[in-house]
């Protein structure tokens, strides 16, 4: 359910110039596919023509780059220094729009942390704006983790991202416990729903090593025609057009740029 615009949402920063947008997309559950959300967004932005960094935190060796390698820094944000690669370049960077894909268990501390160091503060006197996709998994656990991040989402946009990453459902058979964890996000929150995707098509994605879009495409790393299955890229494209969907419908890209022209 998408919630309602904020007044905020829609100012610009006073010298008419994009404001840096950061956009965390992380989880402290592993597990829920918070990289493969990354992915599609980062497939998002390209094909609005947005220029967008990316920062893999799954240091020292990365999952993001190795499939967006030419847009992603791989960084350790429990690390002063890389936190001041991520944060103190935000608005000398042409590039504004930066995704930082958070690993399994350092969401917590990553927002704590950028607390301690005035981000948010900053974020509340719009000098930044800021997202958070948070992505969920079908238990408990994971679910239990809405509660946590909420205090973290005032001045923020909030997506909870259901991630479908098998046959299970998200408790929408028990009301009782589906309301438990999601009512208090209804007014405050957008809700994304990854669809699954089919095994042997995610598989061999994994296996090319390319993003999503170029799987679907027929490209190799090398932007080369290569020799996928068709019914694969056929499952690939329809798969994640309908994630780039939703993320229109929550009007991620206008927010994201301020509503301008992307070039």
């Amino acid at each position: 359910m998408a919630k309602e615009p904020k007044e905020a949402s829609s100012k610009k920063s006073g010298s008419g110039k994009q404001k840096p947008a950061v956009i965390i997309v992380g989880a402290d559950k592993g597990g829920v596919g918070k990289t493969t959300v990354a992915r599609t967004m980062l497939d998002y932005f390209a094909g609005k023509n947005v220029l967008t960094r990316a920062f893999d935190t799954e240091s020292p060796r990365g999952t993001l780059k190795r499939f967006h390698p030419r847009v992603t820094e791989v960084v350790d944000l429990t690390q002063v220094a890389d936190q001041m690669r991520v944060l103190d370049t935000l608005h000398s960077s042409e590039v504004k729009v930066s995704i930082i894909d958070v690993r399994a268990g350092l969401l917590s501390r990553t927002l704590k942390d950028m607390t301690d160091v005035g981000f948010f503060d900053a974020v509340e006197n719009g000098e930044f704006k800021f997202a958070l996709f948070h992505v969920l998994g079908p238990s408990v656990a994971s679910l239990s983790e809405i509660e946590d991040m909420l205090p973290y989402t005032e001045n923020a946009e909030y997506y909870v991202v259901k991630n479908h990453i098998n046959d299970t459902n998200f408790f929408e058979w028990d009301q009782a416990t589906y309301d438990k964890y999601f009512r208090k996000t209804r007014r405050s929150a957008n809700e994304i729903a990854i669809p699954k995707l089919n095994e042997m098509a995610y598989e061999q994605v994994e296996v090319a090593g390319v993003p999503f879009v170029s799987f679907g495409q027929n490209k190799n790393a090398r932007n080369q025609k290569a020799d996928y299955s068709l019914v694969l890229r056929g499952y690939v494209r329809t798969w994640e057009k309908g994630i780039h969907e939703q993320y229109d419908d929550t009007g991620l890209m206008e927010w994201a740029t301020d509503g301008s022209q992307a070039s």
